[in-house]
């Protein structure tokens, strides 16, 4: 028979680690403790109150830095995805005063060519009331973050520059063909691009509008005598020749404020300043700057692109030659609309905008433009011009005089 060992029962020992209410010991560290947290709590909540504020504005993110002005950060710089795995979007653009249902029937006809050539493409005309909510939405906070963008095209009330500046935005945002409302759509987009490129290596398509370097230093029709089209062109999203330009707009705008003395919201400019500003000209000098920033430091300059034959790939922009979409305008040997390599058509029906931007105007011998770049009227233009600074103001007068008598006899007989 087995006996189970005597095991004592387990001791209970109970130790009281409490002390007496008004024990030193505990009266120290209650006093202590205290002390700790009155020197700590004010640095806790302003750190949760630092983390909360900078959390909902984004600070950590830092989508932007501050100088003179906003500046993208180079990662914004970049294109949402790698061009070169991507295509420009087949979406086509156009933006005018009212939506498609309101166009005057010119309008109507050259913009439902667009659709109609590219029936694939999804098509958006931005209008004179929804253009501020596309500008909003895509740079403001739910987008790039530029409040500086917003506020500018809040500012301008220059409806061509405006209308410049939108359809760069529209490009750097989304990408795709943009096309002013006076342009016709000759052939399908897809042949904008030649079949000895592929799709994924065209970032940009643009064509030759003005091709006239001789007149490159008359006073004049120098700024403009080489210009790339820009009421017909197509880009991939996020390029940054795109924000190059925008922001190269920005810093002329605020020059310009500043040394006219007026706000932008005041500023009166003419059909120079405009095309210098936002138009060909501004057009043409930040391709060529992107161009070099992207050829290995060598510039790029027009010479490459003159009396140009065949389109040319450089640093991802297609550039067409001026037949594509600058066909029939009398110089550049621009051809006709009917030859096989014109794309669009240009009707200059929706262009009144020089009359409120109005170009040079002599008083004896009127613009210079109206020669259309022909050197023989140009020439003689100059020498009339020329020689009129001679004359005293008697005889300016008195042949300014007689110029009135004649065109109001050629008006009467009319």
């Amino acid at each position: 028979m087995r006996t189970r060992a005597f095991r004592p029962p387990p001791l209970k020992l109970h130790l009281d680690t409490k002390m007496p209410a008004h024990s030193p010991i505990a009266s120290h560290f209650r006093s202590k403790l205290t002390t700790q947290v009155r020197r700590v709590l004010p640095a806790y909540v302003l750190f949760i109150f630092l983390f909360l504020f900078f959390a909902n504005t984004h600070f950590f993110t830092k989508p932007i830095r501050a100088a003179h002005k906003y500046r993208r950060e180079l990662k914004y710089q970049k294109p949402i995805q790698n061009p070169r795995d991507s295509v420009i979007p087949r979406k086509i653009w156009q933006t005018w005063k009212t939506g498609p249902l309101a166009f005057e029937q010119r309008h109507s006809d050259a913009a439902k060519t667009w659709p109609a050539k590219n029936p694939s493409y999804r098509y958006e005309v931005l209008t004179d009331d929804n253009s501020l909510q596309y500008v909003e939405w895509h740079y403001g906070v739910h987008g790039f973050n530029r409040p500086d963008i917003i506020d500018l095209y809040k500012e301008l009330n220059i409806t061509i520059i405006k209308a410049d500046l939108l359809r760069y935005l529209v490009m750097y945002a989304e990408g795709g063909v943009y096309a002013d409302i006076d342009v016709e759509c000759l052939r399908p987009v897809a042949r904008f691009i030649p079949e000895r490129y592929t799709e994924e290596e065209v970032d940009m398509i643009i064509g030759v509008e003005i091709d006239e370097p001789a007149f490159e230093k008359h006073p004049i029709l120098g700024s403009k005598c080489k210009s790339f089209c820009q009421w017909t062109f197509a880009a991939k999203p996020r390029l940054p020749v795109m924000m190059r330009l925008i922001e190269n707009i920005q810093d002329w705008l605020h020059e310009l404020s500043h040394d006219k003395g007026v706000p932008i919201s005041k500023l009166q400019l003419d059909f120079n300043e405009v095309i210098s500003g936002t138009g060909p000209s501004a057009f043409t000098q930040a391709v060529l700057e992107q161009m070099s920033a992207q050829n290995h430091g060598k510039p790029v300059n027009w010479d490459l692109f003159h009396n140009l034959a065949e389109s040319r790939l450089v640093s991802g922009i297609l550039v067409l030659n001026v037949e594509a979409f600058a066909a029939g305008q009398g110089h550049s040997d621009s051809g006709n609309h009917d030859s096989r390599g014109a794309l669009a058509k240009h009707h200059y029906h929706a262009s009144g905008w020089p009359t409120l931007h109005p170009r040079h105007n002599h008083p004896m011998y009127g613009e210079v433009e109206k020669c259309n770049w022909n050197p023989g009227c140009v020439a003689e233009w100059d020498k009339n011009v020329a020689e009129w600074d001679t004359l005293g103001k008697e005889e300016q007068d008195k042949r300014l005089a007689a110029r009135s008598v004649a065109v109001a006899l050629e008006e009467k007989q009319r």
